[in-house]
């Protein structure tokens, strides 16, 4: 009887020494696919946009040109997803529409205008970061992913998501407010934050092993950018030097939770520049 029991303990001690030894391995590959499926899903939906344009052929039964019009002809539901005179959907995709999107890039850019000369006294130290600085439903936007981040170098691929809330940050990485919006273009820098050690998914703890050279893609609604690593540093956390736009470039910033020495905690940075000669045309507006 006793040797019966001893056995079965045996089974159950091993047993969960297995689990906690593929925890973090399964954990971290099932995160890295989550990200994969999130980018290849913006990736669909850009493929999936109603022009304004009036002679183009109708997909999807949608026929109007905005989010707001197509939503009230009972055409798409209130996720974006096309549908049926039941209201059942029609397609597993959500659409966008150009009309959207072009106002969406205005404001974009009317808001990285604005940050060039009022970025400092804007950003207050300790000032909330959760808020987005542009509200994407507005736009017929409803995950609140503005793009993706990528390091193939890493294995990195991750959605941006407007605002440092903590649930954006359990889903990738977030841009934080009053930095610019990842559209590129002289004076600017795009902030990010990430975590590090979070359980059970993989986010910017392997942006210590980037190092000077190499690429970062950044992808938008209209473009990917592509950008390169030119410092990296570790810094207190009071200590926000980085993310603020360094006249007469167009950077990338990414950091997250780092050891400072010993005895605290502090923020690595991974400060990613695009060439001169790529930055023009970001900066046009439709």
């Amino acid at each position: 009887m006793w040797k019966k029991v001893v056995f079965i303990i045996a089974i159950i001690l091993l047993v969960t020494g297995l689990g906690f030894l593929l925890f973090p391995p399964v954990s971290n590959w099932y995160g890295k696919q989550v990200a994969h499926g999130q980018a290849e899903t913006f990736d669909r939906v850009l493929n999936n946009i109603i022009p304004a344009d009036e002679t183009t052929p109708v997909e999807n039964g949608v026929t109007e040109k905005t989010f707001a019009a197509a939503l009230e002809k009972k055409q798409i539901d209130s996720e974006g997803y096309p549908i049926d005179e039941s209201g059942a959907r029609t397609s597993n995709t959500r659409v966008l529409f150009q009309a959207d999107l072009d106002r969406l890039r205005r404001d974009s850019i009317a808001y990285n205008e604005d940050l060039k000369e009022h970025q400092r006294s804007k950003f207050v130290e300790g000032e909330s970061r959760d808020f987005p600085v542009l509200n994407l439903e507005n736009y017929g936007v409803f995950d609140g992913i503005y793009g993706y981040v990528s390091a193939p170098s890493i294995d990195m691929e991750l959605p941006i998501y407007l605002g440092a809330s903590d649930a954006n940050m359990s889903y990738g990485c977030a841009h934080m407010t009053y930095t610019s919006l990842p559209l590129g273009g002289t004076d600017t820098n795009c902030s990010v934050a990430g975590h590090t050690g979070y359980i059970g998914r993989v986010f910017f703890d392997n942006i210590q092993y980037l190092s000077p050279g190499d690429k970062v893609y950044v992808k938008n609604f209209w473009e990917t950018l592509t950008y390169r690593v030119v410092a990296t540093d570790v810094v207190r956390p009071n200590e926000s030097q980085h993310i603020y736009i360094d006249k007469g470039r167009d950077l990338f910033t990414m950091f997250t939770c780092a050891p400072y020495d010993s005895e605290s905690w502090g923020r690595y940075f991974v400060v990613c520049q695009r060439d001169a000669e790529s930055t023009a045309p970001s900066e046009k507006s439709d």
